[in-house]
């Protein structure tokens, strides 16, 4: 029995896994090995073509362009800063991993169970990323914006609490650089193995300065993590300080 049977080999009283697929998609994908890709965790599969890095990589600048697009059809007279505040709330680390888990991702998505860490990190929100990916390479553009619209964004995105909902750290660090006139980046400063997995180091460098340091298994929430430290030791409180720009 190949790997893949044995994961997802129905026990008595358990949907298989196609089922399960038809119903966090709403329908049946003709390209079945294609969505199993997608939710293949690397902690099971190391190899870039059996996990799902390269189709959240293509989910996430997709889902960003989707949402890019709903936001500006649905508020025609909003300027710039406000519609990329508006998306970044809608598609933050935080945001996707609730929304994958309250879709059902997290019974589907193919991980190394015996990991606790895992079973509390954002990997789902990124394998809901890697979802998108593989909707618009199995449906096209048009289709997967639809999809997008019905399954993700009408569900699970309340346009009117995300509007009250605090800006994610990152961007309220980016706008308070940009109000105050300091260059500010995000740098890769180190990169281990820590129980089989890569562990990577992200540094707000701010002026050139290092300000703050983010630790996690992917390079995103690591960047989160040092700008939530950089925006406590700054004292950064509010949104005001949010610049046009970001």
């Amino acid at each position: 029995m190949s790997f893949w049977k044995s994961f997802y080999k129905k026990k008595d009283g358990e949907p298989s896994f196609k089922k399960q697929l038809k119903g966090l998609l709403g329908y049946s994908p003709g390209n079945t090995a294609l969505y199993k890709t997608a939710l293949t965790h690397r902690s099971v599969k190391e190899t870039s073509d059996e996990n799902n890095e390269r189709l959240e990589y293509l989910g996430d600048a997709i889902l960003s362009a989707l949402v890019a697009e709903y936001l500006f059809k649905r508020y025609p007279y909003k300027g710039e800063g406000y519609l990329t505040e508006m998306r970044s709330k809608m598609v933050n680390r935080t945001q996707l991993n609730e929304i994958a888990i309250k879709m059902g991702m997290k019974k589907v998505t193919l991980f190394n169970k015996s990991d606790a860490s895992l079973k509390t990190s954002q990997i789902f929100g990124n394998t809901l990323e890697a979802l998108v990916g593989a909707v618009y390479l199995d449906l096209g553009y048009k289709k997967t914006a639809r999809w997008v619209l019905q399954r993700i964004i009408q569900p699970h995105m309340f346009m009117e609490d995300l509007e009250n909902r605090e800006i994610n750290h990152k961007n309220k660090l980016y706008g308070w650089a940009n109000k105050n006139g300091k260059s500010l980046e995000f740098e890769t400063i180190g990169e281990k193995l820590e129980n089989g997995r890569r562990l990577f180091t992200v540094a707000a460098v701010l002026g050139g300065k290092i300000i703050a340091q983010g630790k996690a298994f992917n390079k995103k929430d690591a960047s989160q993590i040092a700008a939530q430290a950089a925006v406590e030791k700054l004292g950064i409180e509010n949104s005001d300080s949010i610049g046009n720009g970001y």
